[in-house]
């Protein structure tokens, strides 16, 4: 709703700067939409790129699972294993206003000298079958983050464009067509008082200068 505003030509230059204010917000609000949109399609592609990417290389990495674990059983597994965490980044950026995922980096730990020996040749493959899993999950993990972050400001932008165009706006230029019809009928009634004012005037003179006879 529409605040209350003051009657005549205070009232007048108000609605007309909130007029001015909220078609600049709308260009504005418009103008992000459009930025936002493409992103989001931009990032639903991502996504779905991504995710057929993570499925690809998570079989892959089962399937040398697998090797290892004939190769060796689940003690060549087991031995592989140091407890070292892969340390994971991940970068923001800002668009429009909307920060939201972009990159990563993934540092996984370095192989050191007190690691036993492989108990089978198939674990080195296997272990970078695993970190291109997991670079694959941390990249759809990215992707679908940024994607909801996006599409959630844009409904939010389109509700407020839409909150703008359809209801704001037509009740300001509602309020200031009543404020401006107020504004003539003042000055059609003050211009009447005047010319009444003025002919009284006239003939109050016309009557001192003719005075009627007796």
């Amino acid at each position: 709703m529409t605040s209350r505003v003051p009657p005549g030509r205070a009232g007048r230059m108000r609605l007309l700067r909130r007029l001015a204010a909220a078609r600049r917000g709308l260009v504005l609000l418009d103008r992000k939409l459009r930025i936002l949109r493409r992103e989001q399609e931009r990032l639903a592609l991502l996504t779905s790129r991504t995710g057929e990417e993570w499925k690809s290389t998570c079989r892959a990495a089962d399937t040398w699972l697998l090797r290892v674990t004939m190769l060796g059983g689940r003690r060549a597994v087991r031995l592989a294993v140091d407890g070292r965490l892969t340390d994971v980044r991940v970068d923001w950026v800002d668009a429009m206003g909307t920060s939201y995922p972009d990159r990563f980096t993934c540092r996984p730990p370095r192989p050191d000298g007190s690691a036993p020996l492989p108990v089978t040749s198939a674990l080195v493959p296997a272990r970078e079958a695993y970190l291109a899993a997991l670079r694959a999950a941390l990249k759809h993990a990215v992707a679908s983050e940024a994607a909801r972050i996006v599409a959630a400001e844009a409904a939010m932008t389109g509700r407020r464009v839409r909150s703008l165009r359809d209801h704001l706006l037509p009740r300001l230029e509602e309020a200031l067509a009543a404020v401006a019809l107020s504004l003539d009928e003042m000055e059609r009634s003050d211009g009447a008082r005047v010319r009444r004012a003025i002919g009284s005037g006239e003939g109050a003179t016309r009557d001192r200068s003719n005075p009627a006879r007796g």
